[in-house]
């Protein structure tokens, strides 16, 4: 009980405007981390290595470093 003890206490200290700030992170957190998390849920964050194999193309043309024409102006 202790804890509840001293979040109360600081909350008695602070001022209205934080109070109000405190009592909304505090639905804030309810709201998205008081809910069990599905096993399906897990599933589909979870990152696949190599999804994106074959997508770039290597190896990069000879002029890969060169300035683009649609900034030369900028570049003189």
């Amino acid at each position: 009980m202790a804890i509840d003890a001293e979040i109360l206490q600081t909350i008695e200290q602070m001022p209205e405007p934080l109070r109000q700030e405190l009592l909304h992170y505090a639905k804030y957190l309810l709201e998205n981390y008081s809910k069990p998390i599905s096993q399906e849920s897990l599933l589909q964050k979870k990152r696949r290595s190599g999804i994106l194999k074959g997508t770039f193309v290597l190896p990069l043309p000879d002029d890969f470093d060169e300035p683009l024409e649609a900034f030369k102006e900028y570049m003189e």
